[in-house]
């Protein structure tokens, strides 16, 4: 499979700011080609390369005043390897965490899946549960809004599924995290996320939202929640978002059977 992502971001920069971002596609992935590029009112800043766990690759760019335009591209042709975990990490993704409260959600993942023993049966259960308890509204949840607050609003992002989806697998001592991507078929198309869970020996997609195909899906960044994925982070200064676009194409998009489990490899 071909698929061919971008992403554009926009910046208004009121005082000199360090900035990192975090929209490459992973180390997983080996780009047939890519490029990134940061401009500063036309003239072209220089970008440090930083690597983050788990293969993600951050940029870090530093902007005196003015409007920051950051543009990335690649193309990347058939599959990389796919993710690996060490015990640390198995361990690591079964703890609460910032915007996945497994804690507080025990009690609620023990009521409603207490009886599916069998893991691939639980990723199935848990994501129709979640799919099916939240309506997708964009713009209704705030950047501080954790899997709890998610659950009481029964709204959010795909951001906010993926946090319930990974609270409550945690819960249910199934390691799990979340995973920043390129989506080909995400329809309005964004920056998307989604759980990977640990099942039998693999990393398995959960998208509670079914808004992609998940074999088509491009890895970004993968961490305990929202805080190790962001897309951007301003580490000091002042920026303002002003716009951001995003692409994300396949020359073939697969049916998705959410039967099947499917690793982003």
């Amino acid at each position: 499979m071909k698929r061919e992502v971008s992403s554009r971001i926009v910046l208004s920069i009121t005082a000199p700011a360090d900035l990192v971002f975090t929209i490459a596609v992973s180390g997983h992935s080996t780009p047939k080609s890519e490029a990134f590029i940061a401009t500063l009112d036309g003239s072209a800043l220089p970008v440090t390369e930083l690597s983050d766990a788990h293969e993600t690759r951050l940029h870090r760019v530093l902007a005196g005043i003015g409007e920051l335009v950051v543009d990335y591209s690649a193309i990347i042709e058939g599959s990389g390897e796919p993710a690996a975990a060490s015990d640390t990490d198995l361990l690591t993704y079964v703890r609460p965490s910032r915007y996945s409260e497994s804690d507080a959600l025990a009690p609620t993942a023990a009521a409603e899946f207490s009886g599916i023993s069998d893991h691939r049966e639980l990723l199935t259960a848990v994501s129709s549960w979640v799919g099916t308890r939240l309506a997708y509204v964009s713009g209704s949840s705030l950047p501080t809004d954790g899997a709890v607050r998610t659950l009481l609003a029964r709204k959010g992002v795909c951001r906010d599924y993926s946090h319930l989806c990974v609270a409550l697998l945690r819960s249910l001592g199934v390691p799990a995290r979340l995973v920043a991507v390129y989506a080909p078929g995400l329809s309005p198309m964004d920056f998307h996320a989604v759980a990977e869970a640990w099942v039998e020996g693999k990393w398995c997609v959960v998208d509670a939202t079914t808004l992609a195909p998940r074999s088509s899906l491009v890895r970004i960044a993968t961490g305990r929640d929202a805080a190790d994925t962001a897309f951007l982070n301003v580490i000091s200064g002042r920026a303002d978002l002003v716009s951001v676009e995003v692409t994300a194409v396949a020359d073939s998009l697969p049916m998705d059977d959410l039967s099947h489990t499917v690793s982003i490899s």
